[in-house]
């Protein structure tokens, strides 16, 4: 026996686990909490239980008294539409869910929280990285739903939006430590998700493959909040159910991370469930032992299996079914399951990919359909389509079965989405769909395409501005109407102070293929803030009529503003504000149109409302601070910059004012500092002359005074 093993074992009985004889029955009771993880990316081969690499003895000791699934997969390969199916027990085209952004739940879909806060739970959500973002939409039924990720307040957000798993475990602890009656906590942790990082000691240990050192520094994370299920705080037994949302390539057929495929090292997942007595060993709780399914088991069948062993009603249009007892486990496993993979189409236009699981066998339709026997061909090498036609035909009629709808064009969301979620490798593009997709489209014969587009997205998040746009460049020379690589492409321009070439890319973008509302949104933002006014406008009216949601008129507000139209531009704003009035990315444009015209109350009350509905709005300190500084408070604008800048050292705007206003009031030192990191971090293009404008100021001031000792 391996070590890993025996050490699980011997973890299980510290954590007063007994593992004997009696099977692992999850027992029928009302009286239990629930406790679900979920771990991002995490591989269906990868933990030691698994006879994976990873050494993690604490879920192991969690599956020597549960049940662990062998063949378990989920419906999408991206965070957010699986969490999703994990969350509602639906498949991505029931719950609305397609992508990581642009898509929102389902009027009328009840997730489990809201089931189960409606029979007298506590509930408690507990994210670590943006794709969860409370503002996606996934919060309904939640008492708390930790993660809004524009409020940490470091501006370190900006770059890195996700935050380590002690933080969401140390959250959930305290919370379940406070709860009275009965719970229900989900906590997604991160960090197998790339960049692999891992803390010390595992990026020793694992220097080779960092990405299992990652699953290895989350196990050991996870580590207070599986004792506290058991520990001798518990009042009551926890249903604790762990999974993740998908798996990683790691180089698999061609992909290295995930989204693009479906094939099994991005679609199996780890799934297991404990039912913890949280009783003292030796209390008269039946003895159990780990038991192994290898019936299929799906993300959907996750909430039917809660609200059985709850002994709560569980709704017959769910797809999924029971898994609580071996009979259910046997009766399901029958069923087929559906899959898909969006990201790429709604991103870069390829093929979409849908597919269907039924015994082992494993179909996914493209322009080129694929078949494998999973049962002997694990690795999906050998592609029978043209082999076995009979059970190909048979498996694509059970596809349509499913009546599965093709996701529609996904709404533009604001810039910052975007941009946190490029910080993540996610890269977007809003793809317009096309009538019929071939073989050119299929991804498997662009693949190497999508490897270029995720290396020039990590350059750019590394700064290497023109070793991205070189690779833009080579992904647009092969497929000139891959309309996400013209759009980062653009953006790297920008950022580098070229408009023109930025302006240029757009243009040539929107001639290659279907103009998209994001599309023109970034082209008539890049127009308006060149000065080019008529045509932006004419762009954004056009992105507004056919789409009027927040990031157009947004831009729309913006241009009017700077053409000299403020009425016009409120009354956009306020359609803003209309869709979603907690909006402080909107109050902010309302305060700076005050502010312009001159009316400082107005101004001060729509910044400090932007404030009350994210206290970590740099934009609303920075306004705040210009509102001080017109009616001659000194003191309270450099107080505001201050924080403005705390928030976001980002925002170069609030640096500059920051360190003039210093300057003035004499704080020499001080407005050094600040003058010198906006000289080192603007965008040299952007600001360029401010750039030029403070490096020969620094070189006026008199050299820093030095105290004796």
């Amino acid at each position: 026996m391996r070590f890993k093993n025996l050490e699980a074992l011997a973890l299980a009985a510290l954590l007063g686990f007994a593992c004997r004889t009696t099977p692992p029955a999850i027992v029928q009771t009302s009286a239990r909490n629930v406790l679900l993880i979920t771990i991002d990316t995490l591989r269906g081969d990868a933990l030691g239980c698994d006879g994976g690499p990873a050494h993690t003895p604490n879920i192991d000791a969690l599956a020597a008294v549960g049940v662990r699934f062998s063949f378990a997969h989920a419906h999408a390969v991206v965070t957010l539409p699986s969490h999703a199916s994990i969350l509602t027990g639906l498949y991505p085209y029931q719950h609305g869910f397609r992508q990581n952004s642009g898509y929102r739940l389902t009027p009328g879909v009840q997730p489990l929280a809201s089931r189960l806060k409606a029979s007298g739970f506590s509930t408690g959500a507990f994210v670590s990285a943006f794709p969860l973002d409370a503002r996606f939409g996934l919060t309904p039924g939640f008492d708390t739903y930790d993660g809004r990720f524009d409020d940490i307040g470091s501006g370190a957000e900006f770059l890195l939006p996700e935050r380590p798993a002690s933080i969401a475990v140390d959250r959930a602890v305290e919370w379940i430590g406070s709860r009275k009656g009965r719970w229900f906590a989900w906590v997604h942790v991160y960090e197998p998700h790339a960049p692999y990082r891992p803390a010390a000691p595992f990026d020793r240990e694992y220097a080779g493959n960092p990405y299992y050192g990652e699953v290895a520094a989350v196990d050991r994370a996870l580590a207070p909040l599986l004792r506290l299920v058991r520990g001798p705080s518990a009042q009551r037994p926890t249903l604790v159910v762990l999974t993740s949302d998908h798996g990683e390539a790691l180089g698999d057929h061609g992909e290295m991370t995930h989204g693009l495929f479906a094939y099994e090292p991005t679609l199996r997942v780890p799934l297991i469930m404990a039912d913890v007595s949280g009783s003292p060993a030796g209390s008269g709780q039946p003895d159990r032992r780990a038991e192994v399914s290898d019936q299929l088991a799906r993300h959907v069948d996750i909430v039917p299996t809660i609200l059985d062993a709850l002994a709560l009603p569980v709704p017959p249009d769910l797809p999924g079914h029971s898994l609580r007892t071996r009979a259910d486990r046997d009766q399901g496993s029958a069923r087929a399951s559906y899959f898909e993979a969006m990201e790429s189409m709604l991103d870069f236009g390829f093929a979409p990919l849908e597919g269907v699981l039924a015994g082992r066998d494993k179909y996914i339709h493209l322009p080129l359909p694929e078949l494998y026997d999973l049962g002997r061909d694990r690795g999906e090498t050998t592609n029978l389509v043209d082999r076995s036609t009979e059970r190909a035909r048979t498996l694509a009629a059970q596809l349509s079965d499913f009546h599965a709808s093709r996701p529609g064009v996904p709404q533009a969301e604001a810039p910052e989405v975007a941009a946190r979620l490029r910080a993540l490798g996610y890269a977007s593009g809003s793809a317009a769909p096309k009538a019929q997709y071939t073989e050119r489209d299929d991804p498997k014969r662009l693949v190497g395409l999508e490897r270029l587009m995720h290396e020039a997205v990590a350059l750019d998040e590394e700064g290497s501005l023109r070793e991205g746009i070189t690779r833009y460049q080579q992904i647009l020379a092969q497929r000139p109407d891959m309309m996400a690589a013209a759009r980062h492409l653009a953006f790297d321009y920008w950022r580098l102070g070229d408009p023109p070439a930025a302006i240029e890319t757009m243009r040539a973008a929107l001639r290659s293929s279907a103009p998209t509302t994001g599309a023109r949104i970034q082209l008539g933002t890049y127009l308006s803030d060149a000065g080019q006014l008529t045509e932006a406008l004419a762009l954004l009216q056009a992105a507004v009529a056919a789409e009027p949601n927040l990031d157009a008129l947004n831009a729309l507000g913006i241009a009017y503003a700077r053409s000299g139209r403020p009425g016009d531009a409120l009354s956009t704003f306020t359609r803003s504000l209309e869709i979603d009035p907690g909006n402080a990315m909107t109050h902010e444009n309302i305060g700076a149109v005050h502010l312009d015209s001159g009316r400082l109350a107005d101004a001060r009350q729509a910044f400090e409302r932007a404030l009350a509905s994210n206290p970590a709005s740099s934009q609303g300190h920075a306004g705040l601070a210009m509102v001080a500084i017109r009616i001659g408070d000194r003191r309270t604008a450099i107080e505001r910059w201050e924080r403005a800048v705390d928030l976001q050292p980002s925002n170069f705007d609030a640096l500059y004012d920051l360190g003039i206003q210093l300057l003035q009031d004499g704080q020499i030192e001080a407005a050094r500092r600040y003058l010198t990191q906006f000289v080192r971090t603007a965008p040299t293009g952007q600001y360029a002359k401010d750039v030029e404008k403070v490096s020969a100021l620094l070189k006026r001031l008199p050299a820093k005074q030095f105290l004796r000792k």
